[in-house]
């Protein structure tokens, strides 16, 4: 059933979409923080083991809201890594085990890549689709995404 909540079909389609990639950007950061949780190693372990575990964290409850908003406009949300893979703009890095360096260089660029998507997917949200409810949750993203980069920044200063 199409909800009638002031948005065009086509706008709805348009945002469901749009989600559908974020929803996918942010289950595999959330597995590649996940797995640097699992195999940190070094000076730093156990501080850098909780950091992730809480950036994973923060990561889960953004990926419900994510799916849960695609549901709201009328859409059935992805679940399978299968989908995710296809429409996720985070690379992988299969089979490699980093650093504590450059796993904090990684999920930094992964979450300021992110943030300059987020950016244009507001936007787009906002003027091209008129739906203000979606550009306000990704703005909500985005502060997170913000303040999640903002913390490994300092930890590679």
């Amino acid at each position: 059933m199409i909800p009638k909540i002031g948005i065009s079909e086509t706008n709805l389609q348009k945002n469901t979409a749009r989600l559908s990639i974020i929803l996918a950007d942010e289950m595999t950061l959330y597995v590649k923080t996940r797995k640097f949780h699992w195999n940190i190693t070094g000076e730093s372990f156990m501080e850098l083991h909780k950091l992730f575990q809480q950036q994973y964290s923060e990561l889960e409850a953004i990926i419900d809201e994510v799916a849960e908003r695609i549901n709201k406009l009328g859409e059935r949300t992805i679940g399978t890594m299968h989908e995710f893979l296809q429409q996720t703009r985070i690379k992988e890095q299969p089979s490699q085990y980093p650093t504590q360096g450059t796993m904090l260089s990684e999920l930094n660029t992964d979450h300021e890549t992110l943030i300059a998507q987020l950016r244009m997917d507001i936007d787009l949200s906002q003027n091209e689709s008129h739906d203000a409810g979606t550009a306000d949750l990704l703005t909500k993203i985005l502060q997170q995404h913000e303040t999640i980069a903002w913390v490994l920044r300092r930890y590679l200063s």
